[in-house]
């Protein structure tokens, strides 16, 4: 008798296990997810202790400014940046924030100026596609690629001969779910190529992990893109020898890379973000978790507010990091997503602040 209960208890456990597993899986926004792997290592390129040397940063353009996820500096020291509430916006040297174009909406993303046309400015809108902004008004690049519609534009950048190169971060999730595409953590992503001369869209790379901001090398010999849910940086040979050919270019990365930015002398600074809260990465290795958190907005909040800020200098060929700025807690400046060198100072661009951070950077 004894045993028969136990046996229809355990029966029953079973029965309601799967079923809540069912459930979980046919009712989830995501499928099928994989492991995400973190680095082996914390600070596997850099073995230096937090300096918090980015708690001390001006503030340009306070209280003007909503979350300017991504920014370009002018030859004059012109900073231009597209913020959350729709805008372009430009601070001039001597502190004066410019509403300059407004183009709607709460999706707009990376930014470059371009290089063959002056006065242009290259927009990722994550909803609208790749954007040409200027004083005559907006123009929609690219909407769709294959005829398939480009639902991430993320990040962009010009080469000389007027090909434009951008991410089209995931196929799958939009920019409101983005932290569904960190729990699913599939290859759903891919980088774009914009003809101007043909008007043209074209895949160049997919089944990335989530591809996110792109620069082009000093000689313009290769591609460099950040592939945030692997914590690397991959690199594509447009030119020479290796043209067509896909290597990585840094990994074990100390967080998710976000925007990455050519620096003067040829090296690339790239903003890292943390993934997760620090001690609650376990959640991202187990599957069953992964169906629980994406199925309640909440807790997916919860799992992705990492209280670290970090940017870090890689050399041109990405053997190594040169230099590391952080702010450990995120006390002033959050959510960074974009660094960018200018005349001996870093400027920094935040989902979390209402200003751009400016870094003396010969201190």
């Amino acid at each position: 008798m004894i045993r028969n209960c136990y046996l229809l208890a355990l029966t029953g456990v079973v029965l309601v296990a799967f079923l809540l597993q069912t459930f979980l899986i046919s009712n989830s926004p995501i499928d099928y997810p994989q492991v995400l792997e973190f680095p082996p290592s914390a600070l596997s390129h850099a073995d230096v202790p937090w300096n918090n040397d980015l708690q001390r940063v001006i503030k340009l353009g306070q209280g003007c400014l909503k979350q300017p996820e991504d920014i370009a500096v002018d030859k004059e020291g012109v900073v231009c940046t597209a913020t959350r509430d729709g805008w372009i916006k430009k601070i001039h040297t001597n502190g004066t924030c410019e509403d300059w174009k407004f183009i709607g909406g709460g999706s707009l993303l990376g930014i470059t100026l371009s290089i063959t046309n002056e006065g242009d400015v290259l927009v990722c809108d994550a909803e609208k596609g790749l954007l040409k902004v200027n004083e005559k008004g907006v123009t929609v690049l690219a909407a769709e690629v294959n005829g398939s519609k480009i639902s991430f534009a993320d990040d962009v950048i010009e080469a000389t001969d007027g090909n434009i190169y951008f991410s089209d971060a995931s196929t799958k999730f939009g920019f409101h779910n983005w932290y569904l595409d960190t729990l699913e953590a599939r290859p759903n992503g891919r980088i774009l190529k914009y003809d101007p001369s043909t008007t043209k869209t074209t895949i160049l790379i997919d089944g990335l992990y989530f591809p996110n901001g792109v620069a082009l090398s000093k000689d313009q010999q290769f591609l460099v893109f950040s592939e945030t849910w692997k914590f690397r940086c991959l690199k594509y040979w447009l030119k020479g020898a290796n043209k067509g050919k896909l290597e990585v270019f840094i990994d074990n990365l100390p967080g998710g890379p976000d925007n990455i930015n050519l620096a003067p002398d040829g090296s690339f600074w790239i903003a890292l973000l943390p993934l997760t809260p620090k001690g609650l990465e376990f959640v991202h290795k187990w599957p069953m978790l992964k169906y629980v958190i994406a199925q309640f907005p909440r807790l997916r909040d919860f799992f992705r507010d990492g209280k670290r800020s970090m940017v870090v200098n890689v050399e041109a060929d990405g053997k190594k990091i040169i230099r590391k700025f952080d702010d450990e807690g995120a006390k002033v400046m959050p959510f960074i997503t974009s660094p960018v060198e200018f005349d001996d100072h870093l400027y920094l661009g935040s989902l979390g602040t209402n200003f751009v951070g400016k870094l003396r950077l010969n201190n």
